[in-house]
Order: C-alpha cells, then structure tokens, then sequence
C-alpha cells in the first residue's frame, strides 16, 4: 500500500490543479465570463416574467404583448447561448486537464525505483491514475461551473427578492442558515467517506488485476469459486463504503429540498394573501416564485456540487500520495560521465543490501567481486542466493545499503541512471512482450534502429525463421504481454533485444530457460559470439548452460562459497559439485 499522508487543510489538496489550469487560463476566462453572463440572463428571466404579466397580459394591448413576449425570447436566447459556450469550455478544460494530470502521473509513477512497486499494488496506482482523475476532471468540466454558477443565482437571486418584497424574503432569509449548516457539517463527513470508497475501489482493482494475470493458475488448480468469492467480498465492501457516503449525500439533499422547497410554499401562502389584499401585484408575485425557486434549486446544486467536491478532494488527496512518492534511486546533482570508449570493468566492494520490502533478510552481504573486461562470469547458487539482486543493483535499480559498485572505475552512485543503464543489455528471466509488433519489441533495445539491423539482431538470437513464418512476418502484432508467442520464442526476442542495444555489459538472467534443446543450442551459439568483446554475467541454475564460463562464481545466503572453472569446483566438491550431480546425474 502507499502509505497516507497527512490530510491536508480543506481545499488545500485541490491546489494540485493550479499548474494544470494554468496554461489554460485564457480558456478559463473565457468559460468565467459565459458563466457570468449565463448567471445574469438566468436572472433577467424573472424580470421578463414579471414584465410579461404585468405590462402584457394585464395591459390588454396585444403590441406590449408582443413587445414583452419578444424581450423575453431574446434573453432566453442569450442565456442558450451563453450556457452552451460554458459548457464547450469548461468540458473542453476538464478534458485537457485530465490528459495533462494523468500524463503527469504517469511520468512520475515511471521514474520510481522498483522498491517502492514491491511494497505498494499496481492496480491501487492504476485506480489512482484513472478512476481518480477523472473525479478531478468531473470538478473541473463541471462541478466548479456548476457550482459557481448555483452561488451566483442564488445571491442573486436573494437579491432580487429583496427588492421585490422584503417581507417574503426575510421567511426565505431565515431558512438559509438551516441550508447552509448542513452542507458545512455533512461535507466533512462526505469527504473521509468519499475516500474510504475510492480506497475500496482500488482493493476491488488490485484483486481483479491479481487473478486476471494469473488466470491460469487460477484455472490450473479450479479456484474459481475462491477467487469469485474474494472479488464479491470485496465489492460488497466497495458497496458498503460507497453506501455510507450515499446515505450521508442523501440526508443532505433532503434536509436541503425540504427546507428550501418548504419556505417557498409558506411564501407563497403569504404572498398569495397580499395579492387578494391588492398589495402585490400578479405579476411581482410570479417574479418572487420564479426566484425563490431559482433559490431553492440553485441550494439544491450547491448540495449536490458539495458532495462531488468532497469526492475530488478525497481523489487529489490520493494523487498527492502518489506524487509525494520519491525515487530511491535518482540521478545525482552532478553527475560523473563514464569513460569513453567503454571498458566493461566491474567492480562489487564490500556490497551489503537488503531489500525495502524485507529489511530482516540480508539478500548480499559483503560481496565483493571484479569482472576484468570482456570477461565471462556465470553466477549460480540455490535460489534466493543473490544471483539476481546483483543485476538489479548493477542497473542501479536499487543502491547497496552499504560498499559500492563501480564500472570502467566510477562508482555508479554518481553517474545518471540513463547513461549508466545505456551501455547494459539485459536479457531477464521472463522476458517482456508489449502490445507491437514483432520488429517494435525488438526495436526496443535501441531507438531508432532500422529494418535491416532488427532483421540481424533476429538472426543472431535465432528468432528470424519463426519471425517470419508469422502472419505478417515482422510487422505481426503479438498481442497483450506477447501471447501469440510461445516462452521460447518470447525470449528469443528479448535476447535480440539485447544483441540490437550492443551493450558494453551484458546480463543474462536465466536468458535460456524457456528454450528447447535446438533453440538453446543456437541461442547458446549467438550468445558466444556476442559475448565476444564485451562483459557478460550470466545467472544460471542449469549449470550445463554456464560450463564454459570464464569464471563461475557459486552463491549461498548472499556470499561468495567458491570461485573457479567448471571442472575445478566439481574437483573441490561442495555446494557446486552437489549441483552438479544433481542435474548431470538426473540427464
């Protein structure tokens, strides 16, 4: 989970939308201005029913009739029009601003270390990056229009029923504060509910996005019906938590319709008597209707548009979570550039590191190890040795808790992550498919590579045959995460991935596993040959694939047990030659 910051002052979260709106402002004014101007034409309504009944129905001349109809048309037709360019600019802001804050969110979610992703569920971010925003682009697209324009109506509103009967508007005076208690009151309450609901929703999110990546584990072992269970529980819980809130909006609204609604019907009574008596006229009386009603529905609004700012407020309170969030791994103020041309020298001193998300476990302790260039160094050991939280720490996706690591002589801590991760090529365990075709996924190892070097960086991880017995050949969409492909053939492309970024180090982390015994064997061949001139590690658990090493470094509990060749460590005996055994004697 991310974990929950202060909150903040009321309104304060929503100052996140300042450097959104900004660039915007002209829009802004202009939407400001079709509010305005729709608020005083909603206004000059009343007016013109009051002129329409007095001085055109109570004239009995047909021409001050048509004279008063014809005043009232325009004003209507300027209020159509002066709602319809509000609504296009304050729509057309909420859009805009949406796609920048989830642009913005996005590149910042990008730049975070892997640590904070091990502690925190990526379907909570995904609500966060969706559901969320576009609770702020409802408030911006609407419920600020909305809302300014209800408060404008209604003091105006107030305003001119003060002039047009002072007596009938102080009934109305003494319900407002009844009005307004509630929405102050109810409001606090309505946005720590609106947050619990959106949280529940993220839960709801993170249970989803679990299953659906592991549906066929979840078929494989027929736990459908403890997965259909856990999604119900959960929603019933999303439900519960957004019932809650409901309820609190429901009061509110009702509290709020029956005061408002309930002094215009006693006002109406009131003045519906002095018209009898002669003191009012029809046509003031229908003007103080169409006010106080013009009141009450705008309140009505401010109620409802209350609840939805509370609801943006618990979504930026969330946005702010997440754009709080740090990298623990960032570029240094002053970076130091590697030497050119590259070396490929590696250098682990003293590196102890635990990770963010077990602190207790101790993943490498005291490790040290040089790599000399162009040198080959396969890592192998039982599973959780560290063979792989070394890569990661050469990537510099997370830092040693204490020693350092340095490359061609530069501790990696001051150099910028880019140009640091620029000269590695990475082949993981599971290799990573996007949603492109063929020739897009291995273009991906470097920008800008054309047809012909794709084509040959295919050749050499011995992907281009099955490449091009697809549909489209290269240009053949794969699918979600690749799944028109098989694991071998998903990993054949990601190690052409690597072959086409040239690297100066290369990282081969289980790079063979998902292969069969004729596609290892002309993988194995391209890896040889490119490994040729350049530094590679090699993390292998079939040790068959790293007998040819340079040097194969064995690793138990974080720390070096033994260094040689193949046939030396199975000489020596130990953890090595037990592994040895195992898997020879098992072929």
């Amino acid at each position: 989970m991310i974990p929950a910051l202060p909150a903040p002052p009321r309104f304060a979260s929503l100052r996140l939308l300042l450097p959104f709106l900004r660039p915007y402002r002209g829009r802004a004014l202009g939407a400001g201005l079709a509010l305005l101007m729709s608020a005083g034409l909603m206004l000059g309504l009343g007016q013109g029913l009051r002129g329409l009944i007095d001085r055109g129905f109570g004239s009995a001349d047909p021409g001050r009739l048509d004279a008063a109809a014809l005043g009232m048309f325009a004003v209507v037709a300027g209020l159509a029009l002066a709602t319809s360019l509000r609504f296009y600019l304050v729509s057309w802001l909420g859009e805009r601003v949406a796609a920048d804050l989830r642009r913005a969110v996005y590149e910042h979610v990008i730049t975070l270390s892997p640590g904070f992703f091990e502690t925190s569920r990526t379907g909570d971010i995904l609500s966060r990056l969706t559901a969320d925003v576009a609770l702020l682009q409802a408030l911006v697209g609407s419920a600020v229009s909305v809302g300014l324009r209800s408060s404008l109506q209604l003091v105006g509103a107030f305003a001119m029923l003060i002039a047009t009967s002072p007596k009938l508007a102080g009934i109305v005076a003494v319900v407002v504060p009844f009005v307004v208690a509630p929405l102050v009151l109810f409001g606090r309450r309505e946005r720590r509910l609106s947050r619990v609901a959106q949280d529940r929703v993220a839960d709801l999110g993170a249970v989803a996005e679990e299953v659906l990546n592991g549906l066929r584990v979840v078929q494989a072992f027929t736990r459908e019906v403890l997965e259909r269970e856990r999604f119900a529980t959960g929603a019933e819980a999303s439900v519960v938590a957004a019932l809650r809130r409901v309820r609190t909006r429901a009061a509110l609204i009702l509290g709020v319709i029956l005061l408002g609604f309930g002094a215009i019907t006693f006002s109406l009574w009131v003045g519906g008597r002095d018209v009898v008596a002669g003191v009012m006229t029809g046509g003031e009386l229908s003007s103080f209707v169409f006010y106080a009603v013009l009141l009450a529905t705008s309140g009505a609004t401010l109620s409802e548009t209350w609840g939805d700012i509370q609801r943006a407020m618990g979504a930026a309170d969330r946005l702010l979570e997440l754009l709080a969030a740090v990298p623990t791994v960032a570029p240094p103020a002053r970076p130091v550039s590697l030497p050119v041309p590259a070396q490929g020298r590696i250098r682990f001193h003293d590196v102890t590191f635990r990770y963010p998300a077990r602190p207790d476990h101790m993943a490498l302790a005291e490790f040290s190890l040089d790599v000399a260039p162009g040198e080959t160094v396969a890592l192998v050991g039982p599973s959780g040795a560290g063979k792989s939280t070394l890569l990661d720490l050469l990537l510099r996706f997370h830092d040693p808790s204490e020693g350092r690591i340095e490359i061609d002589g530069v501790d990696i801590r001051l150099v910028d992550p880019a140009e640091l991760r620029a000269r590695i090529g990475l082949v993981p365990q599971d290799a990573v498919m996007f949603s492109a075709t063929a020739a897009e996924n291995i273009g991906y190892g470097r920008s800008g590579a054309t047809e012909a070097e794709i084509r040959a960086a295919a050749r050499a991880a011995a992907a281009e045959r099955f490449v091009d017995e697809l549909p489209d050949g290269f240009a053949t969409f794969l699918g979600a995460k690749g799944v028109m492909l098989s694991g071998g053939q998903r990993q054949r492309l990601a190690i052409a991935r690597a072959v086409l970024r040239n690297p100066a180090i290369l990282l081969l982390d289980e790079a063979t596993s998902a292969l069969d015994a004729e596609s290892e064997q002309a993988v194995q061949a391209a890896l040889a040959a490119l490994s040729v001139g350049r530094t590679t590690l090699v993390v292998a658990h079939r040790l068959a694939t790293v007998r040819r090493a340079d040097r194969i470094v064995v690793l138990d509990r974080g720390r070096i047990v033994a260094v040689g060749k193949h046939e030396e460590l199975v000489r020596a005996g130990g953890l090595y030659a037990r592994l040895a055994a195992l898997q020879f004697t098992d072929s």
